[in-house]
């Protein structure tokens, strides 16, 4: 075992140990050995009694020490030999390392490095940690010697400590630190001699703070305070070291300033050791502060750095008082008309709380509600000065602004002449239409909504009967939209009348009662006359129209007739001819030797003044034979110049027409064959010519509820008992 340079200690059999001393130097030499019980080398009393110099070492430098030995009171040459030895002056050196700083986040592990050396060599080497009390004494915390070492019992770092040594390098490891392990550590070196050597590192805890929060004063401020007023507080906690607060206003960062701005801090320490810092701004505001941003920044440190971090930013409310008022139309944008809803808003460019707004017209004054007044259905008169009157009301200061406001109009449009005018067929049509505005306007005229004319007046050279009608007379504002106005005028001309249609018109009918119309046009409305051919005089019923009369007659016709329409005023007349045939539908059935049957059908069409029917000839057919030509019934061919509603008509007339023959064609046949009629035998020879009078003619109406007469060829009605 090398205890260190010039010592040695050697076993030579337990319990007894043989110590050697030895001293080179220069010129001379000396050995001393003696032997003593190993027990008694290793007790505790061998260091208890260690006598040590004891003072603080520069950092980084090596101390010398030297070192004197006493051995127990059983060992009397070893006294011997040390006093001899300490009379050479042989002592030991020993030398000590340490950073004056190691910093960790709180939470970490720190490790504290110890750089020792000793030219003893480290057989014989104690390290003992310490602490630095805040009294300012020293706490062991561990101890090594060559044969033992352990954390001491009882202590902040009992069970969370540990030393690793390699070579001349003694780490002390301090794990979970907290920042109550901001402490002095001190490393203590001795050796065999009594001579030893320190070093001091102080350990450095961070712990970086929460996000730091602000708040702003909810109420306003009004740059009228004498005194500086609460901005905001902001607060940042458990941080370690103590963090720094700093506030800005727009980036620049705000200073205590006499009677202008003050900041105060508070710092309270957690129970955990950390720290938590609250600051407040206070301030006399201005009117620029109503736009400016407040914002705190936090200074803290972390190993080998200073870090920064800033509050949200914050806005605060400055009461001002206006100096200046403005009223203007905020709605409709651009010109006003009648009508419209007139929206005035008045604001000032201060922001008082304690105030009245109100808006004078005309002296009248109005109420004003979130800076906005409204008038609905504005009229000319509504137009004129507004004038907007701030109030602030703790000093009864007044301020004013003002507008002028145009409201445009349109008066309804007049038309000269009113209402109607009347001119001679020929002469020239002149009428004026106009409209008072406040603003630009145009003037068009319409007639069945087709533009006639521009301009104010309406003028047409040489009227004619088709110049009569309902003119509209329209005026509008073209840069405004929605601003128009109309009138209408009733023109007349006066004339003799005029039937629309041709003269004569033709009408060809399958009924027996016709609708005839007659329209006509002309001022005076005309009155209209219906007559016949044959002189009579036929009742209809007349109603005027926009632009003459119009007149419907109805009546039964038996035969072809003429019926005129005539049209008459004042200034002359006008007749048209209506030529009104009925066309005869004939179905014949021939049987020998019985008599001739003819069937006359006839129907009656309403045809419209406006249409015109082109009629053929009434076609009767009479067949008579001796011979049976045919079993079947033919129906008769339908006129092509008869009207689409009434086939339907006339096909069921047709067709009841040839059952009731058919039926009455086999009643004759029964009865003479049975003798019955004309004098016969039912065996009377089919050979025989029949008399001229035995001829039967049967004809039926379109009358369908009129009975079937028989009559002989004189026309003369027949008797039941003559047949």
């Amino acid at each position: 075992m090398t205890c260190a340079e010039g010592l040695s200690l050697q076993r030579v059999s337990a319990p007894f140990c043989i110590i050697c001393l030895s001293t080179l130097r220069r010129h001379s030499s000396l050995s001393l050995c003696t032997v003593f019980q190993e027990d008694q080398f290793l007790s505790d009393s061998f260091h208890t009694h260690t006598r040590t110099h004891a003072h603080t070492p520069q950092r980084g430098h090596l101390q010398h020490r030297p070192i004197v030995m006493a051995l127990p009171d059983t060992a009397p040459l070893l006294v011997g030999l040390l006093l001899l030895f300490h009379a050479f002056g042989a002592w030991a050196i020993v030398e000590v390392n340490m950073e004056d700083k190691v910093e960790v986040m709180a939470g970490e592990t720190a490790q504290i490095t110890c750089m020792f050396t000793t030219d003893e060599g480290l057989g014989g080497t104690t390290i003992q940690w310490f602490y630095v009390l805040p009294n300012k004494e020293r706490q062991r915390i561990y101890n090594k010697e060559p044969m033992h070492e352990a954390a001491e019992q009882n202590t902040l770092f009992t069970h969370r400590i540990s030393l690793n040594v390699n070579g001349t390098a003694a780490v002390l490891v301090i794990r979970d630190v907290g920042v109550r392990d901001n402490l002095e550590f001190i490393c203590v070196i001795k050796t065999l001699t009594p001579e030893e050597a320190e070093g001091r590192t102080q350990l450095q805890v961070f712990k970086s703070p929460t996000f730091p929060t602000i708040e702003a004063v909810e109420t306003g401020i009004s740059v009228n305070e004498k005194d500086p007023s609460k901005i905001g507080s902001c607060r940042v906690k458990n941080g370690y070291p103590k963090p720094n607060i700093t506030w800005y206003r727009n980036n620049m960062p705000l200073r205590n300033t006499p009677r202008e701005v003050v900041v105060t801090s508070s710092t309270t320490i957690e129970s955990s050791g950390l720290f938590s810092v609250q600051s407040e701004l206070t301030m006399k505001v201005k009117k620029e502060d109503k736009d400016a941003v407040f914002y705190c920044e936090v200074i803290y440190f972390v190993p080998g750095a200073t870090k920064m971090t800033e509050s949200q930013h914050i806005n605060i409310t400055v009461y001002y008082l206006p100096t200046e008022v403005t009223i203007w139309v905020e709605s409709p944008k651009g010109k006003i008309k009648e009508g419209d809803t007139l929206e005035l808003r008045c604001d000032n460019n201060g922001n008082y709380p304690s105030s009245i707004t109100t808006i004078k017209h005309q002296n009248s004054e109005y109420s004003v509600e979130n800076k906005t007044m409204v008038r609905t259905n504005v009229k000319r008169l509504d137009g004129g000065v507004y004038e907007c009157t701030f109030e602030e009301t703790d000093n009864f200061e007044e301020i004013s602004g003002s507008t002028k406001v145009s409201v445009n109009y349109l008066e309804s449009a007049v038309i000269t002449p009113k209402d109607s005018i009347a001119v001679m067929e020929g002469e020239e049509l002149k009428a004026s239409c106009n409209a008072l505005s406040s603003l630009q306007t145009s003037t068009t005229w319409f007639k069945n909504e087709k533009l006639v004319s521009k301009g104010n007046t309406l003028s047409v050279k040489s009227a004619t009967l088709e110049t009569a009608g309902m003119y509209k007379c329209v005026v509008t504002v073209p840069e405004m939209e929605g601003m128009k106005t109309s009138s209408t005028l009733q023109v007349n001309v006066k004339g003799s009348p005029q039937i629309l249609g041709p003269d004569v018109q033709e009408v060809e009918t399958y009924e027996t009662t016709v609708n005839l119309t007659c329209s006509a046009t002309g001022f005076p409305a005309p009155t209209i006359m219906w007559t016949t051919s044959d002189g009579k005089n036929l009742n209809a019923l007349q109603t005027e129209t926009e632009d003459g009369a119009q007149s419907v007659v109805t009546f039964k016709i038996t035969s072809n007739v003429k019926v005129f329409c005539n049209a008459s005023n004042d200034f002359g007349s006008k007749v048209v001819e209506f030529n009104i045939k009925t066309i005869l539908n004939t179905t014949l059935t021939t049987i020998t030797s019985m008599p001739t049957i003819s069937t006359t059908t006839r129907s009656t069409t309403t045809i419209s003044s406006d249409t015109v029917v082109h009629t053929t000839p009434t076609t009767t057919t009479t067949t008579s034979t001796n011979t049976i030509t045919d079993d079947t019934v033919q129906t008769p061919t339908k006129s092509p110049n008869i009207k689409k509603e009434s086939k339907g008509f006339v096909i069921a007339i047709i067709i009841i027409a040839i059952f009731l023959l058919a039926i009455l064609g086999s009643v004759l046949y029964f009865l003479y064959k049975k003798g019955r009629i004309c004098g016969r035998s039912g065996k009377q020879d089919f050979s025989k010519r029949k008399s001229s009078k035995d001829n039967i003619v049967v004809e039926m109406k379109s009358d369908n509820t009129e009975e079937a007469i028989l009559l002989g060829v004189n026309g003369e009605k027949q008797q039941p008992n003559d047949q």
